[in-house]
């Protein structure tokens, strides 16, 4: 008989800092791939190691609906969340690293719980992208949330609690958002595509070019003869 898969402990990061008298927050990033609207950060703070939601995990491996189901329970869960985001004219103008790291400061600073202690999802401290790593750009806002202590979590959606929240409601905010925008320019089909390199949205813009809501720096399909070369300039 084959060796059972234990599940993984969503919360054992969590609860290691929580015991040594930490209040915690999980911090996670939506839209950075996106060719258009804004990339969003969500923080969930939690001071207490009770059991999330069921379902939870990787945003990217659950439907629309059940993402959108767990937004409930998720809010009554955690002991404060926030979302922050910064614009496609503020990735334009800062790149994309020092951008996540406004946006992961405002979600920080919008909190009611002021956290110790800052999971975050990736190799690398989403706060400290403007000081440690943009040199040379321009100044970005300051954020109460830059000294607070982190830890980066690779695939910290699929292994903390926390993070794995804060996609989920980062998630859905950003979608509704880019549903709203699609209503306003529904050639480049955001209600479909949330804003990503889909064909219908490359067609649109090899055909219309780019509305002021696409991110200009990046390499963006050109109009029709063109063939597109995706990701960010920087």
């Amino acid at each position: 008989m084959g060796a059972v898969a234990v599940p993984d402990d969503l919360l054992a990061r969590e609860r290691a800092l929580l015991a040594a008298g930490h209040v915690v927050a999980g911090l996670d990033e939506v839209g950075r791939g996106a060719l258009a609207g804004p990339v969003f950060v969500g923080a969930v703070v939690l001071e207490s190691a009770a059991e999330p939601p069921p379902g939870l995990t990787d945003s990217k491996r659950l439907t629309p609906g059940r993402r959108r189901a767990l937004v409930g329970p998720l809010v009554e869960w955690a002991s404060a969340w926030s979302l922050g985001s910064a614009s496609a004219e503020e990735v334009d103008a800062w790149g994309m690293s020092a951008a996540l790291a406004v946006a992961a400061g405002r979600a920080l600073d919008g909190l009611t719980t002021r956290p110790t202690h800052a999971l975050v999802d990736g190799p690398w401290n989403l706060l400290r992208m403007p000081r440690d790593v943009v040199l040379g750009a321009p100044t970005t806002p300051s954020s109460r949330a830059e000294g607070l202590a982190a830890t980066p979590v690779v695939k910290g959606d699929l292994h903390c609690a926390s993070i794995a929240a804060a996609a989920v409601l980062a998630k859905v905010a950003r979608d509704d958002l880019m549903v709203a925008l699609g209503a306003e320019w529904p050639e480049y089909g955001w209600a479909r595509n949330k804003g990503y390199g889909t064909p219908d949205h490359l067609a649109a813009l090899r055909r219309l070019g780019p509305t002021p809501l696409h991110r200009v720096s990046w390499r963006l399909p050109e109009r029709v003869g063109q063939s597109p070369r995706l990701g960010p300039s920087d």
